[in-house]
């Protein structure tokens, strides 16, 4: 009887892994079948190269809008990742307990709060603060609509999640570790930096990775402070069209117009390709970074 509930829970836990596999492959199948009428009038690589974009005459270029995702995407990695690694730092190393608990509830609060709050807080403070303060001493005008906005809040919303894995994962580095390298006469900050950062940099980049997948993606809150302007952007001060911002502002309407509807789909399976080439990069870079920072 044992062995036959030990087989059945085997069988059971590969047949939901396959099925979490198989919502996947359906996932994509769906959005290559629904974007398949404007893939057979344009080529891949025209839609991904160019930048026109005229629904009215049928031009479909999607540049500007990958371009717009990546580059605030990456501006709200590179303003969160030392934010929360430090936080995170000083939390599991040096912070008392009484700073631990009001810490970690702020976090949840912060992790809990709607995208669209986020929204009106960058709508209200940092796209004023842009147009008013920050960009007059670099540009002779920005709406403050701008990359920047769009990166700074992305990150706010994203830092909550980066501390809280970090916490996490530095948790899990041996105290033998750190107690070893204190009989050395490493101070407090040296352990950290090449003991616990070092043992725990695969569980770093892995949860750089779910942050990124999540920034990526999200749309209203990016979508109320980017500008939404069908542009390269050239600098953080200007404005910029993300294409979650794109499916979001366009879906349910105008799909009257011939391959329309096939282009916002395909503007989705843009976004899910991307998603799934850089977790399998991130996973090979993984890999070989457990392997070289072993202690």
């Amino acid at each position: 009887m044992r062995i036959f509930k030990d087989n059945l829970a085997k069988r059971l836990m590969q047949t939901l892994t396959l099925a979490s596999l198989l919502i996947i492959a359906l996932m994509g199948a769906g959005l290559y079948y629904k974007s398949s009428a404007i893939i057979r009038v344009s080529s891949v690589w025209e839609l991904l190269s160019t930048s026109e974009w005229s629904p009215l005459a049928g031009k479909f270029g999607f540049l500007t809008f990958i371009l717009s995702s990546i580059y605030v995407t990456v501006l709200a990695v590179v303003i969160a990742l030392p934010v929360s690694l430090l936080t995170a730092l000083y939390l599991t190393e040096q912070a008392k307990s009484w700073v631990k608990k009001l810490v970690f509830p702020v976090l949840d609060i912060l992790a809990g709060i709607p995208s669209v709050v986020y929204g009106v807080w960058g709508i209200l403070i940092i796209v004023p603060f842009i147009a008013d303060v920050l960009g007059p001493y670099f540009v002779d005008y920005t709406s403050g609509y701008s990359m920047l906005a769009g990166g700074v809040v992305l990150s706010v919303m994203i830092i909550p999640l980066l501390v809280s894995l970090f916490v996490e994962i530095f948790s899990t580095v041996p105290h033998d570790f750190k107690e070893a390298s204190f009989s050395l006469g490493a101070t407090r900050w040296q352990t950290s930096r090449r003991v616990v950062v070092r043992k725990a940099m695969p569980g770093i980049i892995a949860a750089v990775v779910l942050a990124i997948s999540k920034a990526f993606g999200e749309t209203l809150a990016v979508l109320m402070v980017c500008g939404n302007t069908v542009r390269k952007p050239e600098s953080l001060f200007d404005s910029c069209y993300p294409l979650p911002a794109l499916i979001a502002n366009n879906y349910g309407e105008m799909l009257s117009l011939p391959m329309y509807e096939s282009a916002l789909m395909f503007a989705a399976l843009v976004m899910f390709v991307i998603i799934l080439i850089f977790n399998a990069i991130s996973r090979i870079i993984l890999q070989r970074v457990e392997k070289s920072f072993k202690l």
